[in-house]
């Protein structure tokens, strides 16, 4: 059976996929579910139920490969550089430092400046904090300031951290 299905199966795939090496591998994998599902049916029947899972097989690789292309497109994959092992030690004290200075500070001078830092509004950190929104400005200066000096005098560093 397979010396007699699988030459025009071969260059059906290689037809239709266009790529010789792609349709190799489908006439194969093809072959490959003929044996897992073992159907039942006449030599007829096997050639079509081949011919259809490789129909498929080719018709799903294409839509991968263009979803592929699409989600590339939109979201490019840029080569990547390695940080160099000095920096991210670096880094990794600096936010060790940061987290012990914001640990020290009072729990509502924290919350101000965690709620700041995602985004929120100073309507939005008032709600949450239970302070009138025109205080929020104030003691977010406050708040920074005196993490600033925390992070200076617990740390010896020169400067806070931005990130």
């Amino acid at each position: 059976m397979f010396d007699a299905f699988y030459p025009p199966l071969r260059r059906y795939c290689h037809r239709l996929a266009g790529d010789p090496d792609v349709g190799d591998d489908v006439a194969q994998e093809a072959f490959v579910r003929l044996l897992e599902k073992k159907p039942d049916g006449a030599d007829g029947k096997l050639r079509s139920w081949l011919f259809t899972v490789a129909t498929h097989l080719i018709r799903d690789g294409v839509r991968v490969s263009e979803n592929r292309r699409r989600l590339l497109a939109g979201n490019p994959v840029l080569p990547s550089s390695f940080p160099d092992p000095d920096e991210s030690v670096v880094r990794e004290e600096r936010a060790d430092a940061a987290r012990r200075a914001l640990e020290s500070l009072d729990p509502r001078e924290r919350k101000i400046l965690l709620l700041r830092e995602e985004g929120l509004s100073y309507r939005e950190v008032a709600e949450a904090v239970g302070v009138a929104p025109s205080s929020v400005g104030t003691l977010l200066a406050r708040a920074r300031k005196r993490f600033a000096q925390v992070f200076r005098e617990q740390e010896g560093w020169d400067e806070p951290p931005t990130e």
